[in-house]
């Protein structure tokens, strides 16, 4: 076993390490194979490694949360790193608007070489990023109570919104294209059918990032 790197924090760059991995399966199809075997256990490995359809719980919808959740938890060591090196607070924060940014830009610019076209979409993971982690940045400072609070108010206010959209056609929460995530990603990128994965989920996922912060704080 190699010594860990000084200045690293071992679990971070294991918890990382574990997502990136398991996202790199999905790359290579590897999960989809293994959900066609004809052996129990490893069937049941490849469908808990797959989105479940619009209802239940699969292992594999955790994938996200745990991205956010693991860049929340970095948060405040990369701050106190930074501050330890002789940085201000407002460089920090430029810093960190900066990097927001650049996330989306990046989330963007997957869209556009995908479609060949300018395609404004936020439902890939460094898109809904760029959202997350600078609400989790700008609140960082607060008390444990209004972090858990905001996430929480959060929450209940995406679900109520889902429940009582009143918009004809777009007010069947838990149905594809018609409920109002569907509305939503519809009215920014201007079209009768968008994608199912839904924009507006870097609202329930900024709970996610915010919750990192909290454990990082720890």
């Amino acid at each position: 076993m190699n010594p860990a790197v000084p200045g690293r924090i071992t679990s971070i760059d294991f918890f990382r390490g574990f997502t990136m991995f398991l996202l790199a399966g999905e790359a290579t199809e590897l999960y989809g194979q293994l959900e066609k075997s004809h052996v129990g256990i490893i069937q049941f490995i490849g469908m808990e490694l797959s989105h479940h359809e619009w209802h239940g719980l699969h292992f594999w919808d955790l994938i996200q949360p745990f991205f956010m959740f693991i860049v929340g938890v970095a948060i405040p060591f990369a701050v106190a790193n930074r501050l330890k090196k002789g940085d201000s607070m407002s460089t920090i924060t430029r810093h960190a608007i900066k990097r927001s940014l650049l996330l989306l830009f990046l989330g963007w610019g997957l869209y556009f070489a995908d479609a060949g076209k300018l395609v404004f979409r936020f439902q890939n993971v460094l898109a809904q990023l760029s959202v997350t982690y600078l609400v989790a940045f700008l609140i960082k400072d607060k008390s444990f109570r209004f972090q858990l609070i905001f996430t929480l108010v959060i929450l209940l206010l995406i679900d109520l919104a889902y429940r009582f959209f009143p918009v004809e056609g777009f007010n069947h929460p838990w149905v594809k294209y018609e409920d109002l995530g569907a509305w939503f990603n519809n009215t920014i990128e201007g079209v009768d059918k968008a994608s199912e994965w839904a924009t507006l989920n870097f609202v329930s996922t900024t709970a996610h990032t915010v919750w990192g912060v909290l454990c990082g704080n720890y």
